[in-house]
């Protein structure tokens, strides 16, 4: 890692977090790096699901049972093409069997989806005394996928939000309030999955119970001008007001002795990502967003231990409502870098920092298309040079993430 930012000329002080997996090693290398560090939400995420869900031992047998469904049709096109004859009798839209990895839950989720979708086509292909399937599910495992379905489908948007490349330390407080509100909440709707709700609390509790005391969290949550301090617990607010105090501060001593126009800079490059749509109006978990933004009142800071040019603009910004949650918060630090420019500073540090290693993972991907059997010539130098530009350039053009660059470069 030491030598890595050597060849990239970052000076250690200048890193504001590195983003790791939870592994102990993982951790331990980063303290003795000294520098901070934050685990990946996504994989968090996974471990609770895992641990807290898919451990249990009614539903993992259930979904043992679909796997081995899903792997004969799989294995067998004469089995799947008796099975979509049987779609066909019964007018059921025809939709592949997803085969699941155990490593990702999110995959296990798309399996029982599409089991759920072709349960009258299986219970009929069953019932054929010519069905050479190895098990069969039983009423009470159906009903348990499907209950499994309907728990998980909050998990799976989140997942899907927070590995968006515009998605940001700051989601991850919203993030966690909202899967807890949801957890917690009792309906109609939700009769019978009660019990896999409570286990699932209780995992999300365990391994997420340290969010809003992590000062790269809570500071970074506060400066979303879409959450700001909406999303923080009471007994913890303090402490994350405190925690922006002082890194406010120190923004703005540093903005004192930065050449003319380096920090606007900053921020103009932090602006280009895209908006976020975390608990849109289609979203499942929309509607607790919405209970919680209305619940808290904003209080400005304290005065202590705040130059006035600071506290002016901490009142300024934490006077003011939250903006909704389609918006692009990096657009409104642009906007209002001129009237804010401390805080709009502090926040291109703060918000640059992902919540999960998901995009870092994408580059096994975006290699594995510069490399191939043709390009034997490639050299390492070059192949890192390709990639940079493949992942930057875009950005530097103001250009939204996915968009390629007509041309050559």
């Amino acid at each position: 890692m030491e030598h890595m930012l050597r060849a990239w000329k970052i000076d250690k002080k200048k890193v504001h977090v590195i983003q790791r997996d939870n592994a102990a090693n993982m951790k331990k290398a980063m303290e003795q790096l000294g520098v901070p560090s934050l685990g990946c939400f996504a994989h968090t995420l996974q471990l609770v699901v895992q641990h807290g869900l898919l451990a249990q031992r009614a539903v993992s047998d259930a979904i043992a049972n679909g796997r081995r469904i899903v792997t004969h049709f799989k294995h067998s096109p004469k089995a799947y093409a008796e099975l979509e004859d049987v779609e066909e009798e019964l007018n059921v839209e025809p939709k592949r069997l997803q085969q699941d990895v155990k490593t990702r839950w999110s995959s296990t989720k798309m399996m029982i989806d599409s089991l759920v979708h072709c349960k009258r086509a299986l219970q009929a292909y069953v019932s054929d005394s010519d069905s050479n399937l190895p098990v069969t599910l039983t009423g009470n495992q159906w009903s348990l996928l499907e209950k499994t379905a309907t728990v998980l489908k909050p998990f799976q948007e989140l997942t899907a939000q927070v590995s968006a490349a515009s998605a940001t330390a700051a989601d991850v407080i919203p993030f966690v309030r909202v899967l807890t509100r949801f957890l917690d909440s009792e309906s109609e709707e939700h009769r019978g999955i009660q019990t896999m709700k409570a286990t699932l609390l209780d995992a999300v509790h365990t391994r997420f119970d340290h969010v809003e005391t992590e000062p790269l969290y809570a500071v970074a949550t506060m400066l979303d001008p879409r959450y700001k301090d909406k999303f923080l617990t009471a007994t913890n607010l303090d402490q994350a007001k405190e925690a922006l105090k002082v890194e406010v501060m120190k923004m703005e001593q540093e903005l004192k002795t930065m050449p003319s126009g380096e920090g606007v800079a900053e921020a103009e490059t932090a602006r280009q990502t895209p908006e976020m749509e975390a608990g849109s109006s289609t979203s499942s978990l929309g509607s607790y967003f919405d209970e919680i933004l209305e619940e808290s009142g904003t209080a400005g800071p304290s005065e202590q231990q705040i130059t006035p040019g600071a506290l002016f603009q901490l009142e300024s910004y934490l006077s003011e409502p939250p903006l909704g949650r389609k918006h692009n918060p990096f657009q409104y630090w642009r906007d209002n870098q001129a009237r804010l420019p401390t805080l709009a500073a502090t926040a291109a540090t703060f918000l640059s920092a992902p919540c999960t290693s998901v995009e870092s993972e994408r580059l096994f991907s975006a290699v594995s298309l510069i490399i191939d059997e043709h390009r034997s010539r490639l050299t390492p130098e070059h192949l890192e040079m390709l990639v940079f530009v493949k992942k930057n350039l875009p950005i530097m053009l103001g250009l939204q993430p996915g968009h390629t660059v007509e041309g050559s470069v």
